[in-house]
């Protein structure tokens, strides 16, 4: 029987690119100055879905993203590699939203689509490097979770339970997620001092590290086969008229869902239920007198060793 696989996925600004205008003056990221890219990890992680979704014939891929229209971006990106469709959670009520708030979010929008095995999600987000979503997300489902993931090593199911019940933590609205199948996974995890192999039963969140193997790149039949996905809203946009073909496609719609859409209470979603809040913000540019140039040899070298260790930068 074929995995149900998530993958949590997120369009984060490319912090590679960061000038005086990244920041808006409450403290939020200013997206529409940057750059916006695939988060790394998450390609990480739709790696690892993909490879099951190979290993065990019959398995799907989902992408599920929160962020602003341009995020369906993301889940076009998803197809192009071998997914089988996606979500987007876009409205004005989640601009703004914490690591709390988009879990909630995020788990709402689980509870929707009901029938799930596995969730993988990057380990973090290179505009937050919280950790954190992937982690809130297993524990507002009420179901276990494997981090610092490095390879799915291999999947067993052992038994059918459908329509089994999950705990409803904090404001989540009561509801039943349709479990197709029973099993454990087993996963190399990388950690700071060594690597670990744990196994735990599904349904699951796995969250994967950056040392994992990197995303395939686009396949280019499917890049054909998905380049008119898009929202709903996309194509009220758009100055070309695909509806024929998107109904006659049903592969093209890409769901987009807005609060509405699921079950959420308003307070726990955007700034109001974001306990995080920014202090300050500091803006870091380094002049050319604070670099310097190191030979290879062994005394520069062990000058800027002893350097580092009496300013306490290591040591």
């Amino acid at each position: 029987m074929g995995l149900k696989i998530i993958v949590l996925a997120k369009q984060v600004p490319d912090t590679r690119n960061v000038g005086k205008d990244a920041m808006k003056a409450d403290g939020t990221v200013n997206r529409a100055a940057l750059p916006a890219i695939f988060n790394p990890e998450d390609l990480n992680a739709l790696e690892q879905a993909l490879r099951l979704k190979e290993n065990y014939p019959g398995s799907t891929v989902t992408i599920l993203t929160m962020g602003p229209g341009r995020a369906a971006d993301v889940i076009r990106e998803g197809l192009f590699r071998g997914a089988d469709d996606g979500f987007l959670l876009t409205d004005r009520a989640f601009a703004g939203s914490d690591t709390l708030a988009t879990s909630y979010a995020l788990s709402c929008a689980i509870r929707k689509i009901k029938d799930f095995d596995i969730i993988i999600a990057g380990r973090q987000a290179i505009d937050g490097d919280t950790a954190q979503v992937g982690p809130q997300v297993a524990e507002k489902l009420g179901i276990p979770q494997v981090t610092y993931a490095e390879e799915i090593v291999s999947v067993s199911v052992n038994e059918v339970a459908v329509n089994d019940s999950i705990g409803e933590p904090h404001a989540v609205a009561a509801g039943e997620l349709n479990m197709a199948q029973r099993g454990k996974v087993v996963v190399r995890r990388r950690l700071e001092r060594g690597v670990e192999t744990v196994s735990c039963s599904f349904p699951l969140v796995i969250t994967v590290n950056a040392s994992a193997p990197d995303c395939r790149p686009r396949n280019a039949k499917l890049l054909m086969k998905y380049k008119h996905a898009k929202t709903i809203t996309e194509r009220q946009s758009q100055s070309e008229d695909y509806i024929d073909l998107s109904a006659d496609r049903p592969y093209l719609n890409i769901i987009e869902w807005s609060v509405n859409d699921i079950e959420t209470d308003i307070n726990w979603l955007g700034l109001s239920g974001s306990p995080t809040k920014v202090k300050a913000i500091e803006n870091v540019v380094f002049q050319a007198k604070e670099s310097k140039k190191l030979s290879a040899d062994d005394k520069d070298i062990e000058e800027l060793i002893v350097e580092l260790i009496d300013n306490h930068t290591i040591g």
